[in-house]
Protein backbone atom coordinates (compact mmCIF):
# COMPACT_ATOMS: atom_id res chain seq x y z
CA UNK A 1 0.00 0.00 0.00
CA UNK A 2 3.03 2.15 0.62
CA UNK A 3 3.96 1.87 -2.79
CA UNK A 4 1.10 2.22 -4.34
CA UNK A 5 0.15 5.63 -2.34
CA UNK A 6 3.32 6.83 -3.44
CA UNK A 7 3.12 5.85 -7.25
CA UNK A 8 0.22 7.90 -7.06
CA UNK A 9 1.12 10.94 -5.67
CA UNK A 10 3.88 10.92 -8.38
CA UNK A 11 1.21 10.66 -10.86
CA UNK A 12 -0.55 13.84 -9.36
CA UNK A 13 2.75 15.63 -9.41
CA UNK A 14 2.94 14.33 -13.23
CA UNK A 15 -0.53 15.84 -14.16
CA UNK A 16 0.43 18.62 -12.52
CA UNK A 17 3.64 19.98 -14.50
CA UNK A 18 1.63 19.30 -17.68
CA UNK A 19 -0.58 22.28 -16.15
CA UNK A 20 3.03 24.28 -15.15
CA UNK A 21 4.07 23.88 -18.88
CA UNK A 22 0.78 24.68 -20.76
CA UNK A 23 0.12 27.75 -18.86
CA UNK A 24 3.68 28.78 -19.40
CA UNK A 25 3.18 28.22 -23.28
CA UNK A 26 0.29 29.86 -22.97
CA UNK A 27 1.70 32.94 -22.41
CA UNK A 28 3.22 32.99 -25.64
CA UNK A 29 -0.37 33.20 -27.15
CA UNK A 30 -1.63 30.00 -28.06
CA UNK A 31 -4.33 28.09 -26.30
CA UNK A 32 -4.79 25.09 -24.36
CA UNK A 33 -7.27 23.26 -25.84
CA UNK A 34 -5.52 23.76 -29.03
CA UNK A 35 -2.54 22.63 -27.87
CA UNK A 36 -4.84 19.59 -26.99
CA UNK A 37 -6.01 18.99 -29.92
CA UNK A 38 -2.45 18.81 -31.52
CA UNK A 39 -1.65 16.28 -28.63
CA UNK A 40 -4.31 13.83 -29.06
CA UNK A 41 -4.26 14.54 -33.73
CA UNK A 42 -0.60 13.40 -33.25
CA UNK A 43 0.39 16.35 -34.57
CA UNK A 44 2.46 17.25 -31.90
CA UNK A 45 5.73 16.05 -30.56
CA UNK A 46 6.11 15.28 -26.28
CA UNK A 47 8.74 13.59 -24.69
CA UNK A 48 9.99 10.34 -26.36
CA UNK A 49 10.87 8.62 -23.19
CA UNK A 50 6.87 8.39 -22.80
CA UNK A 51 6.95 5.93 -25.41
CA UNK A 52 9.03 3.02 -24.24
CA UNK A 53 6.54 -0.16 -22.52
CA UNK A 54 6.66 -1.17 -18.86
CA UNK A 55 6.65 -4.81 -18.53
CA UNK A 56 7.54 -5.25 -15.01
CA UNK A 57 7.38 -3.71 -11.86
CA UNK A 58 10.92 -2.44 -11.53
CA UNK A 59 10.01 -0.14 -14.21
CA UNK A 60 8.91 1.65 -11.38
CA UNK A 61 11.99 2.28 -9.54
CA UNK A 62 14.17 1.88 -12.88
CA UNK A 63 11.92 5.24 -14.12
CA UNK A 64 12.17 6.94 -11.38
CA UNK A 65 15.97 6.83 -10.88
CA UNK A 66 17.30 7.07 -14.08
CA UNK A 67 14.03 8.63 -16.28
CA UNK A 68 13.86 11.18 -13.48
CA UNK A 69 17.19 11.51 -12.68
CA UNK A 70 17.51 12.83 -16.73
CA UNK A 71 14.67 14.99 -16.27
CA UNK A 72 16.48 17.12 -13.18
CA UNK A 73 19.73 17.22 -15.12
CA UNK A 74 17.85 18.44 -17.55
CA UNK A 75 15.61 20.88 -15.70
CA UNK A 76 17.19 22.68 -12.67
CA UNK A 77 19.23 24.64 -15.29
CA UNK A 78 16.05 25.38 -16.86
CA UNK A 79 15.23 27.34 -13.23
CA UNK A 80 17.29 30.09 -14.51
CA UNK A 81 16.57 30.61 -18.20
CA UNK A 82 15.47 33.40 -19.62
CA UNK A 83 11.34 32.47 -20.41
CA UNK A 84 10.22 33.54 -17.01
CA UNK A 85 7.56 31.77 -16.94
CA UNK A 86 9.26 28.52 -17.74
CA UNK A 87 11.60 29.27 -15.34
CA UNK A 88 9.59 29.36 -12.63
CA UNK A 89 7.57 26.57 -13.68
CA UNK A 90 10.85 24.58 -13.62
CA UNK A 91 11.59 24.86 -9.65
CA UNK A 92 8.27 23.55 -8.42
CA UNK A 93 9.09 20.83 -10.58
CA UNK A 94 12.12 20.27 -10.23
CA UNK A 95 11.70 20.44 -6.04
CA UNK A 96 9.32 17.38 -6.64
CA UNK A 97 11.00 15.50 -9.51
CA UNK A 98 13.85 14.83 -7.08
CA UNK A 99 10.87 13.80 -4.46
CA UNK A 100 10.76 10.88 -7.27
CA UNK A 101 14.26 9.98 -7.48
CA UNK A 102 14.53 9.30 -4.27
CA UNK A 103 11.72 6.75 -3.87
CA UNK A 104 12.31 5.31 -7.05
CA UNK A 105 16.12 4.74 -5.99
CA UNK A 106 15.05 3.61 -2.18
CA UNK A 107 12.62 0.90 -3.88
CA UNK A 108 15.54 -0.49 -5.83
CA UNK A 109 17.51 -0.93 -3.40
CA UNK A 110 14.29 -2.55 -1.59
CA UNK A 111 14.46 -5.40 -4.38
CA UNK A 112 18.43 -5.39 -4.59
CA UNK A 113 18.28 -6.74 -0.99
CA UNK A 114 15.62 -9.07 -2.24
CA UNK A 115 15.59 -12.66 -3.91
CA UNK A 116 17.69 -13.51 -6.97
CA UNK A 117 14.72 -12.93 -8.92
CA UNK A 118 13.74 -9.92 -7.83
CA UNK A 119 17.55 -8.50 -8.47
CA UNK A 120 17.46 -9.99 -12.00
CA UNK A 121 14.30 -7.75 -12.25
CA UNK A 122 15.80 -4.41 -11.60
CA UNK A 123 19.37 -5.44 -13.67
CA UNK A 124 16.77 -6.28 -16.77
CA UNK A 125 15.08 -2.95 -16.64
CA UNK A 126 18.02 -1.20 -16.03
CA UNK A 127 19.17 -2.87 -19.42
CA UNK A 128 16.30 -0.98 -21.70
CA UNK A 129 15.70 2.09 -19.47
CA UNK A 130 19.70 3.05 -19.74
CA UNK A 131 19.70 4.24 -22.94
CA UNK A 132 16.30 5.78 -23.88
CA UNK A 133 17.72 7.88 -20.71
CA UNK A 134 20.74 8.94 -22.58
CA UNK A 135 18.51 9.92 -25.63
CA UNK A 136 16.48 12.26 -22.96
CA UNK A 137 18.91 15.31 -23.91
CA UNK A 138 18.12 15.20 -27.14
CA UNK A 139 20.27 14.70 -30.26
CA UNK A 140 24.08 15.36 -30.29
CA UNK A 141 24.87 19.11 -30.46
CA UNK A 142 26.23 18.87 -34.25
CA UNK A 143 22.58 17.26 -34.90
CA UNK A 144 20.24 19.82 -33.23
CA UNK A 145 18.59 21.92 -34.89
CA UNK A 146 17.79 24.07 -31.35
CA UNK A 147 20.63 24.41 -29.43
CA UNK A 148 22.31 27.20 -31.05
CA UNK A 149 19.19 29.35 -30.81
CA UNK A 150 18.13 28.30 -27.53
CA UNK A 151 21.67 29.12 -25.82
CA UNK A 152 22.04 32.55 -27.65
CA UNK A 153 18.64 33.59 -26.34
CA UNK A 154 19.85 31.50 -22.92
CA UNK A 155 16.48 29.65 -22.93
CA UNK A 156 18.86 26.95 -22.31
CA UNK A 157 22.13 27.07 -20.25
CA UNK A 158 23.88 24.13 -21.14
CA UNK A 159 24.09 21.75 -24.52
CA UNK A 160 22.85 18.47 -24.82
CA UNK A 161 26.39 16.67 -25.02
CA UNK A 162 27.01 18.79 -22.15
CA UNK A 163 24.31 17.55 -19.90
CA UNK A 164 24.31 13.87 -21.00
CA UNK A 165 28.05 14.05 -19.92
CA UNK A 166 26.63 15.21 -16.23
CA UNK A 167 23.88 12.94 -16.23
CA UNK A 168 26.19 9.67 -17.17
CA UNK A 169 28.82 10.84 -14.42
CA UNK A 170 26.60 11.26 -12.07
CA UNK A 171 24.56 7.90 -12.93
CA UNK A 172 27.50 5.46 -12.89
CA UNK A 173 28.50 5.78 -9.02
CA UNK A 174 25.34 5.38 -7.95
CA UNK A 175 24.43 2.43 -9.92
CA UNK A 176 27.58 1.11 -8.02
CA UNK A 177 25.75 1.33 -4.99
CA UNK A 178 23.21 -0.21 -6.36
CA UNK A 179 24.60 -3.34 -7.51
CA UNK A 180 23.57 -3.01 -10.92
CA UNK A 181 25.50 -2.35 -14.32
CA UNK A 182 24.50 -0.34 -17.50
CA UNK A 183 24.42 -1.84 -20.68
CA UNK A 184 27.03 -0.23 -22.51
CA UNK A 185 31.15 -2.59 -22.93
CA UNK A 186 32.48 0.75 -23.14
CA UNK A 187 31.66 2.79 -20.45
CA UNK A 188 34.86 3.28 -18.12
CA UNK A 189 36.54 5.85 -16.44
CA UNK A 190 39.39 9.05 -18.35
CA UNK A 191 41.36 10.10 -15.81
CA UNK A 192 42.55 12.56 -18.29
CA UNK A 193 38.97 14.15 -19.29
CA UNK A 194 37.73 13.41 -15.57
CA UNK A 195 34.51 11.79 -16.57
CA UNK A 196 33.15 8.81 -18.03
CA UNK A 197 33.47 7.63 -21.46
CA UNK A 198 30.23 5.92 -23.15
CA UNK A 199 29.33 3.98 -26.18
CA UNK A 200 27.68 5.42 -29.48
CA UNK A 201 23.68 6.07 -29.06
CA UNK A 202 21.91 4.49 -31.25
CA UNK A 203 20.65 7.90 -33.05
CA UNK A 204 18.08 5.90 -35.63
CA UNK A 205 16.18 4.30 -32.89
CA UNK A 206 15.97 8.04 -31.51
CA UNK A 207 14.66 9.67 -34.71
CA UNK A 208 12.16 6.66 -35.10
CA UNK A 209 10.57 7.15 -31.82
CA UNK A 210 10.65 11.04 -32.41
CA UNK A 211 8.98 10.52 -35.70
CA UNK A 212 6.10 8.73 -34.44
CA UNK A 213 7.16 4.92 -34.86
CA UNK A 214 8.19 3.95 -31.36
CA UNK A 215 6.84 0.99 -29.33
CA UNK A 216 3.97 2.71 -27.66
CA UNK A 217 3.43 5.92 -29.53
CA UNK A 218 0.33 4.98 -31.48
CA UNK A 219 -1.34 3.50 -27.98
CA UNK A 220 -0.03 6.00 -26.00
CA UNK A 221 -1.38 9.20 -27.97
CA UNK A 222 -4.79 7.22 -28.41
CA UNK A 223 -5.18 6.59 -24.93
CA UNK A 224 -4.92 10.43 -24.27
CA UNK A 225 -7.87 10.59 -27.03
CA UNK A 226 -9.85 8.31 -24.94
CA UNK A 227 -8.97 10.25 -21.80
CA UNK A 228 -9.53 13.61 -23.51
CA UNK A 229 -13.34 12.22 -24.52
CA UNK A 230 -14.49 10.73 -21.51
CA UNK A 231 -13.42 13.52 -19.44
CA UNK A 232 -15.60 16.11 -21.60
CA UNK A 233 -18.23 15.79 -18.81
CA UNK A 234 -16.00 16.91 -15.83
CA UNK A 235 -14.89 20.00 -18.02
CA UNK A 236 -18.41 20.92 -18.78
CA UNK A 237 -19.31 20.67 -15.53
CA UNK A 238 -16.22 23.00 -14.24
CA UNK A 239 -17.04 25.45 -16.75
CA UNK A 240 -21.21 25.87 -15.68
CA UNK A 241 -20.07 26.08 -12.20
CA UNK A 242 -17.48 28.57 -13.59
CA UNK A 243 -20.26 30.73 -15.15
CA UNK A 244 -22.75 30.44 -12.32
CA UNK A 245 -20.07 31.98 -9.93
CA UNK A 246 -19.63 34.61 -12.01
CA UNK A 247 -23.09 35.01 -12.64
CA UNK A 248 -23.63 35.19 -8.66
CA UNK A 249 -20.55 37.11 -8.13
CA UNK A 250 -22.08 40.23 -10.84
CA UNK A 251 -25.83 39.67 -9.54
CA UNK A 252 -24.60 40.39 -5.66
CA UNK A 253 -22.42 43.74 -7.27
Amino acid sequence: LRRKAILLAKVQDEAGHGMYLYAAAETLGIDRGEMTEMLISGRQKYSSIFNYPTPSYADVGVIGWLVDGAAICNQVPLCRSSFGPYARAMVRICKEESFHQRQGYELLMTMMRGTDAQREMVQESVNRWWWPSLMMFGPPDDRSPNTEQSMAWKIKRHTNDELRQRYVDMSVPQAEALGVTFPDAELRWNAATGHYDFGQIDWDDFNRVVSGDGPCNAERVEHRRIAHEDGAWVREAAIAYADKQAARTKSAA
